[in-house]
């Protein structure tokens, strides 16, 4: 008999994986909630308290990274906080015009121009959008990683 709680549960965690790549998917969240339905579905028992502990832990880490990945990188590479806002905002919108890509040449492009425009310095403004480039894109690593991590460490479990 199939437990359909179960089969819900690890359908979120693959949505998590595919949203870690996919930008307004809800990766490493539908991750947690496969984990936590699955946890309900086992009646508290499974995953055990530390690997609930840890992978919990992973995946709020992930969001965090997942939200202020851009913005944090753009304001090491020298970005005011207004760039960074209007960088998020730009890429947002060119997601619906050119998909993934859009997010990431919208907010270096913003950065750099938004940047320029503030300081009149070439180097700075690329130093600032390569930062907040690399920033997005690392973020995603970072959410593919602990996404796939959590299906894989579910499965674990469910097949042990």
């Amino acid at each position: 008999m199939v437990d359909w709680f179960v089969v819900g549960s690890l359908a979120l965690l693959v949505v998590g994986v595919v949203g870690s790549v996919v930008p307004l998917v809800p990766g490493t969240l539908s991750s947690l909630v496969g984990v936590y339905l699955y946890w309900w579905t086992s009646g508290y028992t499974d995953p055990g308290p530390l690997l609930l502990a840890a992978l919990t832990v992973v995946g709020v880490l992930a969001l965090v990274a997942d939200y202020f990945g851009g913005a944090v990188s753009a304001r090491a590479g020298g970005a005011s906080m207004v760039t960074t806002t209007l960088a998020a905002i730009v890429g947002i919108a060119l997601f619906f015009v050119v998909g993934p890509l859009g997010i990431v040449l919208g907010v270096a492009g913003t950065v750099f121009v938004v940047e320029f425009y503030r300081h009149r310095d070439p180097e700075r403004s690329l130093r600032a959008a390569l930062y907040a480039a690399v920033g997005v894109l690392a973020s995603t690593v970072v959410q593919l990683l602990v996404t796939v991590t959590m299906l894989v460490a579910l499965v674990a479990v469910i097949l042990l």
